[in-house]
């Protein structure tokens, strides 16, 4: 018997081998003894690291060339096969040059190298990672957008400073503690009601995204709100439509600037009008597994749809909407 479908890979950005249990990043003797042998992950102004050309691993630095001890603003990330590895700032040196590249979505991209470095960022190139590259790139861009946003208190407005290597803050006047905080955001994909996993899924875009490109809806959980709840509510204010029989696929950390996507699976009916939200999703159809399935296989390049006056484009390999659409595409195809 057909079976719901369910998520064929591991979304990317949440693949990690890394350990970052707390009792690593509490313990400083353990931490500062061990910094001679770490390697340390740059990000520059831009949150780009540098990767060597044609590799998959980021181009990490040995800590040493920081300096005899953690610098002030070094975060630690966490501990793989015996080696710790941290994130600090910084930047190419020189005037790189600019080479083009295929990023997110398919579009082409400027990318600074500087000798066989390319400096890629998370959205565009994480896909392109080792597991645990992409693990140590996502925390150190979560935790560096966030101590952007936590250098004043949120009780009584004092300057922060950095604790637990960077895992959390604590106020200069009043001592309150903060730690990296994450937005829950649900991302769901809505098919129609047709058999087990239906013939057809919601697809919509919003009005600043170049023309034909399309994906699932996804919002922000509220105060107060459960993830089911969520997903009810963002797809009839973003498409007019009610869902049901809403179920939980899986999860990706999405540090733009500091999101977890919660992805849910839903149905709704075809045959019913759609409301697009207006200023929000310029447009919202319904289109097909086959549709769908010829856009995984063009290569990045636009298909048709069936309007005949459209072309799809799908989301790029970071986001888990196209681990969802893929799963679903390819339910029950032996694919």
């Amino acid at each position: 018997m057909t079976a719901p479908f369910r998520l064929g890979a591991l979304p990317t950005l949440a693949r990690s081998t890394v350990d970052r249990q707390e009792t690593l990043r509490t313990n400083p003797d353990r931490l500062l003894s061990r910094w001679p042998q770490a390697q340390v992950v740059l990000l520059d102004d831009r949150s780009r690291t540098p990767v060597r050309d044609g590799e998959v691993s980021v181009a990490t630095r040995k800590a040493l060339s920081f300096g005899d001890v953690p610098p002030e603003d070094a975060v630690f990330l966490g501990e793989w096969q015996g080696v710790d590895y941290w994130s600090l700032p910084g930047a190419p040196e020189g005037e790189p040059e600019l080479v083009r590249l295929k990023g997110s979505w398919g579009l082409i991209e400027e990318i600074p190298k500087i000798g066989d470095e390319l400096w890629v960022d998370l959205r565009s190139h994480g896909d392109r990672l080792d597991d645990t590259s992409a693990g140590l790139f996502t925390t150190a861009q979560a935790l560096r957008h966030w101590h952007r946003q936590a250098r004043f208190c949120t009780r009584c407005g004092g300057g922060t400073t950095r604790i637990q290597f960077g895992w959390a803050t604590r106020c200069e006047q009043c001592g309150r503690e903060e730690y990296p905080r994450t937005d829950p955001a649900i991302i769901c994909l809505v098919h129609d009601d047709a058999g087990v996993n239906g013939e057809q899924v919601l697809l919509a875009r919003q009005p600043i995204w170049p023309k034909g490109r399309y994906s699932v809806l996804a919002g922000f959980v509220e105060a107060g709100e459960s993830l089911e709840n969520c997903v009810t509510r963002e797809i009839r204010e973003e498409a007019g439509t009610e869902v049901w029989d809403v179920r939980y696929l899986g999860s990706q950390p999405w540090p733009f600037p500091r999101s977890i996507m919660l992805g849910f699976a839903a149905r709704a009916d075809a045959s019913l009008p759609l409301r697009p939200a207006e200023g929000e999703i310029e447009e919202a159809l319904w289109v097909s597994r086959g549709e769908v399935r010829a856009a995984f296989e063009s290569g990045g390049e636009p298909v048709p749809i069936a309007d005949g006056a459209s072309t799809m484009i799908l989301p790029g390999n970071a986001s888990i909407a196209r681990v969802m659409l893929e799963a679903w595409a390819y339910a029950d195809s032996g694919v």
